[in-house]
């Protein structure tokens, strides 16, 4: 299926892996959930929350098909082999799918502001270490 997949996409002249070019929308609105928080925090402006919460919103769309698409690449082109940084790729990914799911709901619940910054600033670890950790997978140490 996999192979499928590429070899159709090379048909039409796309050669390249598919999760580098999933990856900037969820990571760039976990940047975007992260400093719209911290704005709201020092601000103290409901709106900016709101943002934040918009954020976190688009993050947790776009990181399901940057995930499918981070899969079908290590199938692809790693042939399934569980490496280090592969595995902690997954772990931070599955963390990162929960701590945008647990943002979303104690947004949504009017939870404390400096809740939130805690919240968002896990998840800007985990969009980081991702990050890192796929920079160290392509282009090594």
């Amino acid at each position: 299926m996999t192979a499928f997949i590429f070899d159709l996409l090379e048909r039409v002249g796309f050669t390249h892996p598919l999760h580098p070019a999933a990856t900037h929308i969820p990571m760039g609105m976990v940047m975007g959930c992260f400093f719209f928080a911290l704005a709201a925090l020092f601000y103290r402006k409901q709106a900016l929350l709101t943002t934040a919460l918009h954020c976190s919103i688009l993050a947790l769309i776009f990181i399901v098909p940057t995930i499918v698409a981070g899969i079908l690449d290590w199938q692809y082109f790693y042939g399934g082999s569980y490496q280090t940084l592969i595995v902690v790729k997954m772990v931070l990914a599955a963390l990162l799918l929960v701590l945008l799911g647990i943002s979303v709901k104690m947004n949504l619940a009017d939870a404390d502001p400096k809740k939130l910054v805690l919240i968002y600033t896990l998840c800007l670890a985990c969009a980081t270490g991702l990050g890192f950790s796929g920079g160290e997978l392509v282009y090594g140490g």
